[in-house]
C-alpha cells in the first residue's frame, strides 16, 4: 500500500505542475494524449483504492487558468470540463450507461472540439457585463475589456430573459497564429506552442490593444440560464444563431453510435480543412431535461463526453542536423529528415529548439524520430524510436563555434539558446537588413533576401545605414536590377525617412522588442537618447517591460556598434523622436499608477488621455492592484475596474479633474 500511496503522490505532483503548465503558463510540456494517460493512471487507482481519493485530487477538480491582473469573479453555474477518451469502446459504454439512466432512448448533438481557452459570457437584461475564463470552474478571471475586441461576440441581444449565460471559446485562426509566430521568431521570442496557447495567452493579455491585434475570434455552444423556453440543445444553438451569436455550422443531430462515429470519421479526415484547429469531436445528449436527470460529477457533466484525435506523428530518419544563426546570433538547431507526408504537406526538415532538448531526448543522427506537425511553422521532433536504433550511433555534441563565422557560441545563465557574439557574423547582418526593410518597420519595397545577399556579399550594405548611402549607379550593378526597379528602390529608400519614431524603434531589431514594446518605449520615453541613458530602473515603470526586455535594451544600447549605426541613421534623417511629446513631458505624476478606462471627449480622447499620464511621469497600467494610485474615469467605464477599486478603497476621478491637475483645465 506504501509504494501506490507513493505513486498516487508522485502523479498528483505531476499533473498539478502540467496544469500550470496548460492553464497559467500555457507553455505545454507534454502532449494532450501523455497528459490524459498520466490522469487516467491516477483515476483508476483512485477507483480501486477509494480510501486514497480526496477532494484536491486532480481527477476531482478543474485545472485553473485564474491569473494575477485580474478580477476574480464566481461563476452563476459551476464551469467544468469534459470527461475525454481516444477509444471508440468508450464512445459506445458511454451511450449504453447514460440509455440505461433514462426511460427514454437519448438523440445526441455531435460538434467539433475548438482547442483554444473556454469562455463564459453574461448577459444582463440583453447586455454583455461580464466575461469570464473558466478559471477553477466555481470563480474565473473577467477579461470583459478584452472579449470587447473580438467583433463576432455580440454586446446586445434582444431578450425578455434578465440573465443568460452563453458559452464557447475564444480561438486564434490558424493564419493569424503563423503570423504572430513569425513575428515572435523575428524578434527572438520564444513561439507560441500552438493555437490554443496562443488565444490563451492573448486573453490574458492586460492591454486590450494588443488583444485586438491579434484578431482572436470565438464560437459559442452552450446556452444556461433560468426559464429558457427551448427543450433540446439544438433548439438553443439556433436561437442563438438568430441572436447573432457566432455558433458551430457543422453540428449535427445524431441518433445512435453509428451516426456519432461516422461524425468522429469524417472530421478527422477534414479537419485541416477548417481555418482553426479541432482536438476531438464532442457528443452531447440533445435534449435538456435528460441532461438534468443525468446530472454532473465534481468535475464534469454526465451528459457529455469528448471523442479527442490523436495529434498527428510520423516516424522517419533524421539525416543531419543544421544550425540557423538568427540577427541577433541565437542559433536554432534544425533536423534535416527523410521526406515523409505529414497532416497534408511533405516534411523535409523540423525544430530541434536547442542543446537542453536535444541532450533531454538523447537524439543522435541516424535515428528514426517522431516528428509532430500540431500548428509549429516548423515542425518539431518530439521523440526517438529506441527500437529502431543502431549500436553504432553516438550521442550528439552540440557544437561550439559558430557554424557562419566560426565564433565560440556564448550562453547567458538562465537561458536555454547559445547564441553567437560576432556583431559582423554574415548572417546576423543579413537578417538585421531584412527585419530594418520589412513591412511592419521601414517598408522599404523592393529588397528581397536574394537582393540583400548580393549587396552583403559584394560589401554594398552591412549596416541599415548604408541602405541611405546608396546610389543608382551601384544599384545598376546588381543581378536583374534595372533602371525603374533602381529608381523604385530609392524613392522607397527616401519615403522611409518619415517613418514613425515607435516603428523605427521595432525597425532597429532590438532582442524581445516587438511592435507593441516598441510603442510603449516610445510613448514613455519619446526620444531616442532618454532610451540610450535609461537605467533598468526606469524602464521596467514603462507597462510590458520585465526584466529580461530591459536587459536586452541595456545590452543593445551599451554596443558601440549600435550606437554608430543610430547615428548614421540620424544623419540620414531618420526620426528618433516624438517632438511634440518631448516638448511637454513633466514629472507632475512622479511615481504614480494610473488606470484610465472608458471613453473621453475630445480633444482630450481616450488615447491622449493614456499619453498626458505617461509624458507627466506616471506609469500607466491596465489593472487596477493595491499598487494603483487612481481611476481616470469616462464614459462607460469598465465596471470591473470600478467594482476592483471600491473595494480596494482606490480614488475614481473624472477627466476634468485630472486634467486640473494638469492644468490644462
Amino acid at each position: 500500500m506504501d509504494e501506490i500511496q507513493k505513486r498516487v503522490e508522485i502523479l498528483r505532483k505531476e499533473i498539478e505542475k502540467h496544469n500550470y503548465n496548460y492553464y497559467v503558463l500555457n507553455k505545454p510540456s507534454i502532449s494532450d494524449f501523455e497528459f490524459d494517460l498520466l490522469l487516467a493512471e491516477l483515476q483508476a487507482i483512485e477507483d480501486k483504492y477509494p480510501i486514497l481519493k480526496t477532494s484536491n485530487s486532480p481527477t476531482q477538480k478543474v485545472g485553473s487558468d485564474i491569473s494575477k491582473g485580474f478580477v476574480q469573479k464566481r461563476h452563476p453555474y459551476p464551469m467544468l470540463s469534459l470527461a475525454n477518451t481516444y477509444s471508440e469502446e468508450e464512445i459506445e459504454a458511454f451511450i449504453t450507461r447514460i440509455s440505461k439512466s433514462l426511460d427514454n432512448p437519448p438523440a445526441f448533438v455531435c460538434e467539433p472540439k475548438f482547442d483554444g481557452t473556454s469562455i463564459s459570457l453574461h448577459y444582463k437584461n440583453g447586455t454583455l457585463t461580464e466575461a469570464i475564463t473558466r478559471g477553477d470552474g466555481e470563480k474565473g478571471d473577467d477579461v470583459l475589456q478584452n472579449i470587447l475586441t473580438i467583433p463576432t461576440i455580440p454586446q446586445k441581444i434582444y431578450t425578455d430573459i434578465p440573465f443568460l449565460v452563453v458559452r464557447g471559446e475564444v480561438i486564434m485562426p490558424r493564419s493569424v497564429f503563423e503570423e504572430l509566430n513569425k513575428e515572435r521568431i523575428e524578434n527572438e521570442e520564444n513561439p507560441f506552442a500552438n493555437p490554443r496557447n496562443a488565444a490563451a495567452g492573448t486573453l490574458k493579455t492586460l492591454d486590450p490593444e494588443v488583444v485586438s491585434k491579434r484578431k482572436l475570434e470565438a464560437y459559442l455552444y452552450y446556452l444556461i440560464g433560468e426559464n429558457i423556453p427551448f427543450q433540446t440543445h439544438n433548439d438553443r444553438i439556433q436561437w442563438m444563431k438568430h441572436q447573432g451569436f457566432n455558433v458551430p455550422e457543422w453540428m449535427k443531430v445524431c441518433k445512435n453510435k453509428i451516426e456519432i462515429m461516422e461524425y468522429i470519421h469524417y472530421w478527422d479526415k477534414h479537419r485541416h480543412d477548417l481555418p482553426f484547429d479541432i482536438d476531438g469531436i464532442v457528443i452531447k445528449v440533445n435534449d435538456i431535461q435528460q441532461q438534468e436527470i443525468l446530472g454532473l460529477t465534481a468535475k464534469s457533466p454526465r451528459w457529455a463526453i469528448a471523442y479527442k484525435y490523436k495529434a498527428e506523428q510520423a516516424s522517419t530518419k533524421l539525416i543531419s542536423i543544421s544550425y540557423q544563426v538568427g540577427r541577433t546570433g541565437t542559433i536554432t538547431p534544425v533536423a534535416n529528415l527523410e521526406p515523409v507526408y505529414l497532416s497534408g504537406t511533405t516534411v523535409k526538415r523540423a525544430s530541434l529548439h536547442n542543446a537542453d532538448q536535444i541532450a533531454l531526448k538523447d537524439i543522435r543522427i541516424g535515428d528514426f524520430v517522431f516528428v509532430e506537425k500540431g500548428g509549429e511553422i516548423i515542425p518539431k521532433v518530439v521523440g526517438v524510436d529506441y527500437s529502431k536504433r543502431s549500436d553504432d550511433l553516438v550521442p550528439l555534441t552540440f557544437i561550439t563555434n559558430c557554424p557562419a563565422c566560426n565564433t565560440p557560441l556564448q550562453r547567458n545563465e538562465g537561458e536555454a539558446a547559445h547564441f553567437c557574439p560576432n556583431f559582423h557574423c554574415p548572417p546576423q547582418i543579413k537578417g538585421r537588413i531584412e527585419h530594418f526593410v520589412s513591412r511592419k518597420a521601414m517598408n522599404i519595397e523592393g529588397l528581397g533576401s536574394e537582393t540583400i545577399d548580393e549587396m552583403v556579399e559584394n560589401k554594398m550594405v552591412l549596416t541599415p545605414a548604408d541602405l541611405y548611402k546608396l546610389n543608382k549607379t551601384q544599384l545598376l550593378l546588381l543581378e536583374h536590377f534595372a533602371d525603374k526597379a533602381a529608381d523604385n528602390l530609392l524613392l522607397s529608400i527616401e519615403n522611409s525617412k518619415s517613418t514613425p519614431y515607435p516603428r523605427v524603434l521595432y525597425a532597429l531589431g532590438i532582442r524581445y522588442v516587438g511592435e507593441t514594446v516598441a510603442q510603449k518605449l516610445a510613448q514613455a520615453l519619446p526620444d531616442i537618447n532618454l532610451i540610450i541613458n535609461a537605467n533598468k530602473e526606469q524602464l521596467l515603470q514603462i507597462d510590458e517591460i520585465g526584466e529580461k526586455i530591459a536587459d536586452s535594451v541595456i545590452q543593445y544600447f551599451n554596443n558601440e556598434d549600435n550606437l554608430l549605426i543610430i547615428s548614421q541613421l540620424k544623419n540620414a534623417g531618420i526620426q528618433f523622436s516624438h517632438t511634440v511629446e518631448l516638448n511637454t513631458r513633466t514629472d507632475k505624476l512622479a511615481n504614480l499608477s494610473i488606470v484610465v478606462t472608458g471613453s473621453f471627449d475630445k480633444p482630450y480622447d481616450r488615447k491622449k488621455m493614456e499619453e498626458l499620464v505617461i509624458q507627466n511621469g506616471a506609469k500607466l497600467v491596465k489593472s487596477v492592484s493595491k499598487k494603483t494610485s487612481f481611476i481616470v474615469a469616462g464614459n462607460k467605464p469598465g465596471p470591473d475596474k470600478i467594482e476592483a477599486a471600491s473595494k480596494l478603497g482606490i480614488k475614481i476621478i473624472g477627466s476634468e479633474d485630472f486634467l486640473k491637475m494638469l492644468d490644462l483645465a
